[in-house]
C-alpha cells in the first residue's frame, strides 16, 4: 500500500524527541545508530552514536525521523514527506513527477537496506523521499 509518511530530521536529538513521541502516541519505536549500521565505516567515529533511522508506528501513524540531515538542521529543512511506494512503476512516477522543476538530492538508486531509495527537493522547496521495497 503507497502511503506518505513525514520524516524528520534533528540535530542529535533523535533519541529524545523519538522516546517523547513515543510517550505521547504510543507504538513501537525501533532505532538503528549510525555506528551499527553498513554506513559506519564512512561516518566520522564520533557520529557513532547518532541515530541513522528510527521509526515510530503505532497502528496507521507512522513517524521517521533521523540526526543524519546534512550539514545544519534548521526550522524548515528538518522534515521531508517520504513516500513508500508499492512498485517500480510508482516510484519512477513520482520520482520523475515531482523532479520536474526541483532539484535532485539522490538519484533513485538501490540501497543498503534493500529498497530503492532517492530524494529530491520540488520547485516550492518542499523535500521528498522515496522508497521501494520489493516483497
Amino acid at each position: 500500500m503507497t502511503q506518505i509518511n513525514a520524516y524528520l530530521n534533528f540535530n542529535r536529538l533523535t533519541k529524545e524527541a523519538m522516546t517523547f513521541y513515543k510517550d505521547c502516541l504510543g507504538g513501537e519505536l525501533v532505532m538503528q545508530k549510525i555506528g551499527e549500521s553498513p554506513m559506519a565505516a564512512q561516518m566520522p567515529s564520533e557520529m557513532a552514536p547518532q541515530i541513522l533511522h528510527s521509526s515510530l508506528t503505532n497502528n496507521a501513524i507512522i513517524l521517521m525521523a533521523s540526526d543524519c540531515m546534512g550539514p545544519a538542521t534548521v526550522t524548515g529543512n528538518n522534515i521531508a514527506l517520504c513516500i513508500n511506494c508499492s512498485s517500480d512503476e510508482e516510484i519512477n512516477s513520482f520520482f520523475n513527477n515531482l523532479a520536474a522543476g526541483g532539484k535532485i538530492n539522490e538519484p533513485l538508486q538501490q540501497s543498503f537496506w534493500g529498497a530503492t531509495f532517492g530524494s529530491l527537493t520540488d520547485k516550492f522547496g518542499i523535500h521528498w523521499m522515496f522508497n521501494f521495497t520489493k516483497n
